[in-house]
């Protein structure tokens, strides 16, 4: 097949995430099968306008703020003569409506998840707005598509919107196996660390956390809480450590690579993930793989990767008592906490890109036998 990969962002864009991990993985894989994968994302800064990367022809046009309204003119001017089998949109900022603009191809959609709401506690009014309003076209744009989401959370969200169940598939991400692994023991030691990893934004909650380490850190006088990534919600969340006096229990890393970002999990005590929405939660399935348990907001998605109980615990979203009980309860009994890295390397192992690019291929064959929405 030759297939056209619509994103906000590819792999190397400076804020890049879990979606675009997703995407490089599963359609690397797709290419390596002997298809043909254009993938058209915006540009920034520095970055070549055309580039090969794992087989991928990425295509670099427009700046993210317009970028959705680029789309269309780009695909008119220079990409439909290229005769397209599927169209693939990523939907994880706002949709691109291509239904509305191709007829003559199927399209499918691949989404982590959507805002809804909570784009309200991110963005400014008038932004929230729009994108809230953007995603309110999916039923109407995409009501002949199929679908691909990470979570049932998600899938659920989309008949909400209108979606018959039958169009939408639940398709787990994978993971490098690879390159993870636990330590054969994991020290208990006078110095406990806990870790977010992710980008700063606001929705994701992470101050949440300096609640909870401010009740805990009078047990645990050396409890750390290292902040790995960036984004614009970085100078927010240190005025706030300021604030609070918790400077000497919380370091901002920045932006790590892949090995460092595998040592930290590896060295941590357990991944803190307090958002109020996910798609799915790759960071909770990465940590697990290196033997560290997670603590988290029983919110969707997360409800799906943390197994409340086995490989982790779910608390209450907002509750920052019941998060420092919950990372208290782990931190201080040994016994606990082994089952619980026992646990979570094993439920890290169930998951493969191997697999996710196997189910994600059907799909997309499944959406060229149905062909194009009718008119």
């Amino acid at each position: 097949m030759k297939i056209l990969l619509i994103e906000f962002r590819d792999i190397t864009h400076p804020e890049a995430g879990g979606a675009e991990v997703v995407l490089q993985q599963v359609f690397r894989r797709i290419v390596a099968a002997g298809h043909q994968v254009d993938y058209l994302c915006n540009h920034y800064p520095g970055a070549a306008r055309e580039e090969l990367r794992d087989g991928l022809r990425i295509l670099r046009r427009g700046r993210q703020p317009y970028f959705n309204f680029l789309v269309p003119w780009v695909y008119r001017r220079e990409l439909r003569r290229h005769n397209y089998d599927v169209i693939v949109e990523g939907i994880d900022k706002v949709p691109f409506n291509m239904p509305w603009f191709e007829r003559r191809v199927p399209v499918a959609c691949i989404v982590p998840h959507l805002f809804g709401t909570t784009v309200f506690r991110e963005a400014s009014k008038p932004v929230a707005a729009y994108v809230y309003l953007l995603e309110r076209t999916i039923g109407r744009a995409y009501r002949h598509s199929l679908f691909s989401v990470l979570s049932e959370s998600t899938k659920a969200d989309l008949r909400g919107r209108g979606l018959p169940a039958a169009n939408i598939r639940v398709i787990r991400s994978g993971l490098t196996q690879e390159d993870y692994s636990a330590p054969a023991v994991k020290p208990r030691g006078e110095h406990p660390l806990l870790l977010y990893v992710g980008r700063l934004k606001r929705y994701k909650g992470i101050e949440l956390g300096f609640d909870a380490l401010a009740r805990l850190r009078g047990k645990f006088p050396r409890l750390e809480y290292a902040i790995a990534g960036g984004g614009d919600y970085l100078p927010e969340l240190q005025r706030q450590v300021a604030a609070r006096g918790l400077a000497e229990h919380v370091s901002f890393r920045g932006f790590v690579s892949h090995a460092e970002k595998v040592a930290l999990m590896q060295r941590a005590d357990l991944l803190l993930y307090t958002s109020p929405k996910e798609g799915w939660g790759l960071s909770v399935i990465e940590a697990n793989a290196c033997g560290t348990p997670v603590v988290a907001s029983d919110s969707p998605g997360l409800q799906e990767s943390v197994r409340d109980g086995v490989t982790g615990f779910l608390v209450p979203h907002g509750d920052a008592t019941a998060l420092a009980r919950r990372m208290d309860q782990l931190l201080s009994e040994p016994a606990l906490y082994a089952s619980f890295r026992r646990a979570a390397l094993d439920w890290a192992h169930s998951f493969t890109w191997e697999r996710a690019s196997a189910e994600t291929l059907a799909l997309l064959e499944e959406a060229r036998r149905r062909g194009p929405a009718p008119a």
